[in-house]
């Protein structure tokens, strides 16, 4: 039962990272870009991945910090830490 509601919990969580992520998904598309939620841990740790322009761009890690950061810890508070695999280092 417990795995039960371990797993509804992360489906939960996942729905809302994902709404958070298509607030600004328009943005990152206008631009050739996207993101994908790779994994959510136990504790609360996201993984994401640039995709297409966003994976290679040098202004990734502002997008990070000022957009998808943000939109995240805003709608998602249970949230820890973010890592994005690929972020482009400034």
């Amino acid at each position: 039962m417990i795995e039960v509601l371990e797993k509804s919990r992360k489906e939960e969580l996942t729905q809302r990272i994902e709404a958070s992520l298509n607030s600004i998904r328009p943005y990152l598309q206008a631009d050739g870009g996207d993101v994908k939620v790779l994994d959510l841990s136990a504790d609360f740790i996201l993984k994401l991945e640039f995709m297409g322009n966003c994976g290679v761009c040098p202004m990734s890690t502002m997008t990070f910090k000022a957009g998808v950061e943000e939109a995240i810890r805003r709608s998602v508070p249970e949230i820890r830490s973010i890592e994005v695999i690929n972020l482009v280092p400034l």
